[in-house]
């Protein structure tokens, strides 16, 4: 094992629900996972706490403004350098206009049905379905 095997990259997540039960996801960018569609999140700054991660990485990819709740949960990603740590929190819309912004080439509001279709259709980051299952952080409606 190469001492590149032991660094942790710490990152955050943010699980956004509307007030429909919608999950905010947004369309990766960069590697990795360029394409794949995932929940708005990155790397944690040095000095940055992990709340401040979440705010700025939500403002750069969505354009919304949050507020910043409890830890959901985490996981482990391999990187190309070790291992992202990711914590992943609940986050509620407190303002801003949704889009696409940074490193997200599109963002939307999903419900079941598309959320479903995204991931049938491998367009969802590996494991992000079974972890959101796993936590009850599914999207909890059908499309009207």
């Amino acid at each position: 094992m190469t001492g590149s095997e032991h660094w942790i990259i710490r990152c955050v997540g943010a699980l956004v629900h509307d007030t429909d039960g919608r999950l905010l996801l947004v369309r990766r960018g960069n590697e990795p996972g360029r394409g794949l569609w995932s929940v708005p999140g990155g790397r944690v700054e040095p000095g940055e706490s992990d709340a401040e991660a979440v705010v700025r990485e939500v403002r750069e990819e969505t354009g919304l403004s949050v507020a910043v709740g409890p830890v959901v949960g985490s996981v482990r990603r391999p990187a190309p350098a070790g291992t992202y740590l990711i914590v992943d929190y609940a986050a509620a819309v407190v303002g801003g206009e949704l889009r696409a912004g940074d490193d997200a080439l599109d963002v939307r509001w999903t419900d079941s049905v598309i959320f479903d279709a995204l991931d049938r259709g491998g367009a969802l980051t590996e494991g992000l379905a079974a972890t959101l299952r796993g936590w009850g952080q599914l999207p909890r409606t059908e499309r009207r």
